[in-house]
């Protein structure tokens, strides 16, 4: 995967497109008694609308902590983070807790799928939260599970269904409510090889066809080459970015 040259940044800057993700120089500070973590120091990057970028490090790099503070489920100790035009670091956790249902879905490692609820109940539930009828809840969780394949199992509780299955679920979850981005944290992480590929192909087609952007955490570098563009993240930092080749034939850097 070609790294992205400062000829592909111009040509995104001469579009005027704008990111629906912004990082300006945030920093993160955790204090262990007396000692001061540094997690994130002084990264910034941009992530556009429709993208399906990645974020890639070995453990104790930084990137889930930035994750949690681009989803808005912690605070930064310094800089901005701006979210479809919202400075996110300036909310409350009022204002936090709406943001999230409005524009953000989750996919998680584990699934988080609750035990006794059926795939159409847990595909559902973020569609409680919003106070919509029980009929529309229903028929917009049918539909997603129509997207993802798995029509057929709307009546399976999550110990009747594969971990592959139990992933598409959670990936219909996290779609129900037509977010502006889904944030996945290493979704492949409890998963085969084999699966594995059928779940990022899945995640590749939804952001394409659905122009969803998404913003993914992994280790894993051939789950990170589904992906329009990964950032490398070492020590705090983003030290790289790069683009997939479709992108770069196609002239334009997200």
């Amino acid at each position: 995967m070609p790294k992205c040259t400062k000829k592909e940044v111009r040509t995104t800057e001469a579009s005027g497109k704008k990111p629906i993700i912004e990082v300006r120089d945030i920093k993160k500070v955790y204090r262990v008694g007396e000692n001061r973590i540094r997690a994130l120091d002084g990264l910034s990057l941009e992530i556009y609308p429709g993208e399906f970028a990645c974020i890639v490090g070995r453990s104790g790099s930084g990137k889930s902590t930035l994750l949690n503070l681009m989803a808005g489920l912690e605070g930064v100790t310094k800089g901005e983070i701006i979210i479809a035009g919202k400075h996110i670091e300036k909310m409350n956790e009022k204002e936090l807790i709406l943001f999230r249902q409005k524009n953000i879905g989750f996919v998680f490692q584990s699934f988080n799928l609750l035990s006794h609820f059926t795939a159409l109940e847990n595909v559902a539930l973020p569609l409680t939260f919003r106070g919509i009828p029980k009929n529309v809840r229903k028929k917009k969780a049918m539909e997603m599970l129509e997207f993802v394949g798995l029509a057929s199992h709307a009546k399976h509780k999550p110990m009747q269904m594969s971990g592959g299955q139990q992933q598409r679920v959670g990936i219909a979850r996290a779609l129900v409510a037509n977010p502006k981005i889904v944030f996945a944290d290493e979704p492949t992480g409890n998963l085969d090889s084999k699966t594995s590929m059928d779940v990022m192909n899945l995640i590749t087609d939804i952001s394409h066809q659905r122009h969803t952007t998404f913003v993914m955490v992994t280790h894993d570098q051939n789950m990170a080459a589904y992906a329009d563009k990964v950032v490398s993240v070492l020590d705090g930092k983003n030290t790289d970015v790069q683009y997939s080749k479709t992108k770069e034939t196609e002239g334009v850097a997200l």
